[in-house]
């Protein structure tokens, strides 16, 4: 039987402005002009990540043929490439994610580029096991710790990471396992809700955002989609002065967004166990660099590495952040808050 043929989606104006119009954005391969194009205007094509600070972390990992090391969170794989490149055919690296649908077609990027099971292994593993993954590859001579969320989760509605496009509000790294961020609104009390935007993202209005959410839900609006969220902030913040509210609106967001993800993924969680089990992993004189994202990653790292260099556990940590260049936050503005902090085994 003849298979129906399928058209492309259609979009009306110059540019496509929906996720599943910009199938040319995610097809970088094949569509080189178009990519190049909409990362030349500073934006991210969909479905895509631009690796951040590649040359800070490779300056400082010094990388070198023969060596084995370890990407806590694999991503779209950009900085794994490049580090693989610096052993030239000789050595390995080990790449980590909990995403099991981006993960999937990173791996089948990597392995087009030539890079084999020998040079690049894949674990489906969250980076706080990493005592696991040693226990299998022995330790490691240089570790990379991304602690970002890859720009293909943002911009997919599907994955409900942002408030800037309707979706199911998900917010889950690894989509197949744990609770949703709506199923979370649904399973915590107002006060619990009030904390977590204030610990986790220092929102100045938790507490008028939280009263508007649950007010909204008993009253058996569904808190289920990203835009019935955003739509409720809106509406908590109606005090706000006219001409900053759409502002105050879009920070308040994010700011809201970040809160619920670091919640349902564990993320500080994740940091505090990835931290202590870090030297256990790392051979004398191995290096690591993690890249955060907000202050409260960053007070995690900086205090992990001061005390264990106290303790003289690390040799060497940074004296302070690294961050992106000007040029480079210009072309890729999500790379704007991004830290980058080091330390050395002693």
């Amino acid at each position: 039987m003849e298979q129906e043929h399928k058209r492309r989606v259609h979009y009306s104006g110059k540019y496509p402005k929906k996720f599943e119009e910009k199938y040319k954005e995610r097809n970088p391969e094949k569509y080189k002009d178009t990519v190049e194009r909409v990362i030349s205007k500073g934006s991210t094509p969909a479905g895509m990540h631009i690796s951040i600070m590649v040359k800070e972390i490779l300056d400082f990992l010094d990388i070198k043929p023969g060596q084995q090391g370890l990407d806590c969170t694999l991503g779209y794989g950009g900085h794994t490439r490049k580090m693989l490149e610096k052993l030239k055919g000789n050595g390995c690296i080990y790449g980590l994610d909990v995403d099991p649908i981006e993960s999937k077609k990173t791996i089948e990027r990597l392995r087009e580029a030539g890079f084999n099971e020998e040079n690049f292994k894949f674990r489906l593993i969250n980076f706080r096991d990493i005592d696991k993954v040693a226990e299998e590859a022995g330790q490691f001579d240089f570790v990379l710790a991304d602690l970002g969320v890859s720009s293909m989760q943002i911009d997919d509605p599907e994955r409900g990471f942002s408030y800037k496009t309707d979706g199911p509000l998900d917010l889950r790294l690894d989509p197949e396992h744990g609770e949703s961020a709506a199923r979370r609104l649904h399973n915590i009390s107002k006060e619990e809700f009030i904390g977590m935007m204030i610990e986790n993202s220092d929102e100045p209005y938790a507490t008028e955002i939280a009263e508007k959410v649950f007010s909204k839900m008993k009253k058996g609006d569904p808190m289920d989609t990203t835009t019935a969220l955003r739509n409720a902030i809106s509406e908590a913040l109606w005090k706000a002065p006219k001409d900053e509210m759409e502002k105050t609106v879009k920070k308040s967001c994010a700011r809201v967004f970040q809160a619920l993800r670091i919640d349902v993924n564990s993320e500080f969680e994740v940091l505090y166990e990835f931290l202590e089990k870090l030297p256990g992993i790392l051979k004398s004189g191995g290096r690591v660099a993690i890249l955060t994202f907000h202050s409260g990653e960053d007070r995690l790292v900086k205090k992990s590495f001061k005390e264990l260099q106290k303790k003289g556990i690390y040799s060497e940590v940074a004296s302070d952040v690294i961050r992106p260049s000007a040029e480079e936050c210009r072309i890729n503005p999500r790379s704007k808050s991004t830290k980058m902090r080091w330390a050395i085994r002693a």
